[in-house]
């Protein structure tokens, strides 16, 4: 370890006199609003594709664009995957690294305190849309095959990159590639690392060894052939955004309580020993109000709320399609409303499961409610859980890396947002997946004002090249 650890301080002197140029190859990316969900701007995800592509062929890595075919119900083209290798060398690991290049919509009447897709560096933070999910991370990466050359310091591994466009949006096609390249681009991989989650704070950095799952669904109501006035038809027709109102409410309770029968049933219990991995974690309460800007916390304590997030399912209400939501009063009664929701999975909940109770029991409250609407629900996309052992040599690279930038060892999480492909990736490669996040807990990442704290950001490329140096020489057994 000490061989390796003598190019830290050279490349890391390095890494700090290129931070103008990795602030400038963010401001780009973050420059092109490559929304996944907004076909409308499919052109500029493509865009941004092709961006990656002639950043990392400048610095001498093999890539392709791998196209995947049309968008499922549209004539849209799927963005790319991006394939990228650098190194063949025999003799290095493999490292696969996964990222993605599609962020969320934005826009200034959001909320937004500053144009979303043009970076702004202020007070050590740097605030724009996919800062931090996941350009940043994704851009890191670069930076750090950039901060090699530039210290003359040979790179210690073959860097194996799968970089993807659809991941906010179900991340179509991605599943379907890595199945079909398992025994061909992916052969040999040794070790994966996905930098796509936070600190769970905003002052300690961790590892990350599981994740929740998500199932998203819609139900949708209608009636009238057309949207009413009020006034006119108000309290003499059954209004679909009212009966959605009442099944919506049945479906959580303002305490964050699950309604859905046999939704807890397939939880594992907690036992003692897994209590007891939340003691020594490094949150407060107060990490929570900072990152909510607010007290609102459903419970008192830390425990109990990281429970809630990582290791227990929720139902969040995420919002009404074909409401009146503009500016203004408008006295109409919508013919048509589709409400979205999705809950977080956990072990041992399974998908085909999930959705037999949720579709069942809302059939239930719809009969019960007797409209003379009609309603459908359905599923729009799901995922699965994750989780893994954090005792592997990839995890201890990783460990070994945080502490050689940050001086702290690591808290060893569990996360509350979803990343399928987790699961995916060491399903079918059969090698163990790590998860080591460059942002922080605060981050806002799907909110407004997503920003990367600089330090985060410059600290970050020292972590991941560290890591790869540690994943290049950590024992296997």
């Amino acid at each position: 370890m000490a061989d390796v650890e003598a190019s830290f301080n050279p490349l890391f002197s390095t890494i700090e006199s290129l931070s103008s140029d990795f602030i400038s190859r963010l401001s780009k990316a973050v420059s092109i609003p490559s929304v996944s969900a907004d076909l409308t701007l499919r052109s500029k995800v493509v865009e941004m594709a092709h961006f990656i592509k002639s950043e990392l062929t400048a610095l001498g890595a093999e890539i392709e664009l791998r196209e995947l075919g049309k968008q499922e119900g549209t004539d849209v083209d799927l963005p790319p995957i991006v394939l990228g290798r650098y190194g063949k060398d025999p003799s290095k690991r493999n490292i696969l690294v996964y990222g993605h290049y599609d962020v969320q919509p934005a826009l200034v009447e959001d909320g937004w305190d500053t144009e979303p897709f043009k970076l702004i560096e202020k007070d050590g933070k740097l605030i724009g849309r996919g800062s931090t999910d996941d350009k940043g991370p994704v851009m890191g990466w670069i930076n750090s095959i950039q901060a090699h050359q530039k210290a003359g310091i040979e790179f210690p591994v073959n860097l194996v990159m799968c970089f993807e466009g659809m991941e906010e949006y179900g991340s179509d096609g991605l599943d379907d590639l890595i199945r079909a390249e398992k025994d061909k681009f992916f052969k040999g991989v040794d070790a994966t690392c996905i930098c796509d989650n936070y600190w769970l704070g905003t002052s300690h950095p961790v590892l990350t060894y599981g994740i929740r799952g998500c199932s998203y669904y819609s139900i949708t109501v209608s009636g009238p052939s057309a949207d009413l006035h009020s006034g006119i038809f108000g309290g003499m027709v059954s209004e679909p955004l009212i009966d959605l109102s009442h099944i919506l409410s049945k479906l959580v309770s303002p305490q964050g309580k699950i309604l859905v029968p046999g939704v807890m049933d397939m939880v594992v219990p907690l036992t003692p020993e897994e209590e007891k991995l939340y003691d020594d974690i490094k949150y407060s309460m107060e990490d929570l109000y900072s990152a909510t800007g607010s007290k609102t916390n459903l419970f008192d304590t830390e425990k109990e709320s990281l429970m809630a997030r990582w290791r227990y399912p929720t139902l969040s209400l995420h919002g009404i399609e074909g409401a009146f939501s503009a500016p203004g009063a408008k006295t109409v009664i919508p013919a048509k409303v589709s409400g979205k929701f999705s809950i977080r999975t956990v072990p041992n909940i399974t998908p085909r499961e999930l959705d037999e109770c949720v579709i069942k029991y809302v059939n239930k409250v719809w009969e019960e409610l007797g409209s003379k609407n009609r309603m459908e629900i359905k599923l729009l996309h799901d995922g699965m859980w994750w989780l893994s052992s954090p005792k592997h040599w990839n995890f201890e690279a990783a460990k070994n890396a945080t502490k050689a930038v940050w001086n702290v060892d690591p808290d060893m999480t569990r996360e509350g947002g979803s990343i399928p492909v987790t699961l995916t990736f060491e399903e079918e490669l059969k090698k163990n997946v790590l998860l080591l996040p460059m942002g922080r807990g605060d981050d806002g990442a799907h909110s407004i004002n997503e920003k990367l704290d600089l330090i985060n950001y410059i600290n970050g490329v020292k972590t991941l090249s560290a890591y790869l140096h540690y994943a290049a020489v950590q024992p296997m057994a």
